[in-house]
């Protein structure tokens, strides 16, 4: 969980980093000279951890972040055992562990695919699209999405062949979505009811949904993601390794995510 490993960052970077720091203190004020051979263990445990823990602190926190892909709610467009970096600058730049903004940086668009904390359980990372951006009226029916009155047109590529742990969704309709001059790809299983409705989303909230829409619990099960719970855009896929078949997916790599 995300949560669990910032918070191990921040207080491994403390603890190592007032270690040695009170240990040069030491030095300085008993008037001594460095001497690395005579250096305590956990002193010198904390000078070769400390640059260690706190740059990937900085990196993961307000930088870039990665992650592993676990399910297949955003086929086609994410598989299974995909690796992908998010970036963390663009929705604003948070604390680690508390969350909290310190610099506005950005707000989530249509069709960015967004990674938040589960508004049910945040310590647990979810990814989506973004459909819906506060005041959007967002309507879901006989698989069709309207924005606002608008609807977002679909030009279908056929049926799906599916690879890998993404075979088992081999003969949906693989459809080209255009979300208001976003494109993406969308998976639809004709032959499963989905939840549908009209929701109308709140200031400081984003209504999500799962590319592969019929495989995908998102706001139209549990509602809107707070403001509060987004932590990046994701936009690159750096590794991807099929469990089950084919191993690393060399053709995925290098993958930028629109």
């Amino acid at each position: 969980m995300d949560y669990d490993f910032s918070f191990f960052l921040v207080v491994s970077s403390l603890i190592s980093g007032v270690i040695w720091g009170a240990y040069l203190l030491y030095l300085k004020f008993t008037e001594q000279a460095f001497d690395e051979e005579n250096e305590p263990i956990i002193v010198e445990y904390s000078r070769s951890f400390f640059p260690i823990l706190f740059i990937v602190l900085i990196l993961r926190s307000f930088i870039v972040e990665p992650f592993r892909i676990p399910s297949g709610s955003m086929m086609p467009t994410l598989l299974v055992g995909d690796f992908i970096l998010v970036n963390k600058f663009s929705y604003g730049v948070k604390l680690p562990v508390l969350n909290n903004t310190v610099i506005n940086s950005g707000k989530p668009e249509r069709g960015d695919i967004a990674v938040f904390r589960f508004p049910k359980d945040p310590t647990v990372d979810y990814i989506k699209r973004v459909v819906g951006v506060p005041g959007d009226r967002v309507t879901y029916y006989d698989k069709k999405l309207f924005i606002n009155g608008d609807f977002a047109d679909q030009q279908s590529l056929g049926r799906y062949q599916g690879v890998g742990q993404g075979s088992n969704m081999t003969g949906a309709d693989h459809i080209i979505e255009n979300l208001t001059g976003i494109e993406h790809h969308i998976l639809v299983n004709r032959n499963r009811p989905s939840e549908q409705g009209i929701y109308t989303v709140p200031d400081g909230h984003y209504f999500v949904m799962g590319d592969n829409r019929d495989n995908s619990n998102d706001s139209r099960y549990w509602g809107m993601v707070p403001e509060a719970n987004l932590v990046g855009k994701a936009f690159f896929i750096w590794m991807s390794w099929d469990w089950q078949h084919k191993g690393i997916g060399l053709d995925r790599i290098g993958t930028i995510l629109q």
